[in-house]
């Protein structure tokens, strides 16, 4: 081990030079804190199923259909309740028919954005062409 050099009288010092110590401990240090696993945490919880046997979804009308959002985040179709699958199942079923149903959307007046933009964005992914937005006349003389 190396010895540190002695005080200005002459006389020697005698104690150890620690700078390698600390160097070799420090290394350790970063070899342990890179070998440990990552601590995972999990909750397990049983998350509810869907079960969509009880309530069928509604039908789709041959001459037009109509998307409503609440203000309550729920999309309405043709007055009933429905996911957003079934909305989606429902608008590629609307196109089968031989001539496609005029579909419309109303969006109630404190209808969520977010909600809105996701129900067009599902819209605009069925390539449903027949589309329309009504409704619009009730906010024509909002004041402000």
């Amino acid at each position: 081990m190396a010895m540190s050099g002695g005080k200005d009288d002459g006389s020697p010092m005698m104690e150890m030079n620690t700078t390698p110590l600390i160097d070799v401990m420090l290394v350790l240090l970063i070899m342990f804190i890179i070998t440990i696993p990552v601590a995972t945490h999990s909750v397990d919880i049983d998350l509810p199923v869907a079960n969509d046997q009880n309530n069928p979804p509604p039908d789709v009308d041959p001459v037009k259909n109509k998307v409503v959002l609440t203000a309550d985040n729920k999309i309405l179709w043709n007055g009933e309740e429905v996911s957003d699958g079934q909305l989606l199942g429902l608008l590629k079923e609307s196109l089968t028919f031989a001539v496609e149903p005029e579909l419309q959307f109303e969006p109630e007046e404190n209808a969520a954005y977010d909600l809105a933009a996701k129900v067009l964005n599902l819209i605009k992914g069925s390539e449903v062409t027949k589309f329309g937005f009504v409704g619009n006349e009730k906010y024509a003389n909002f004041d402000k």
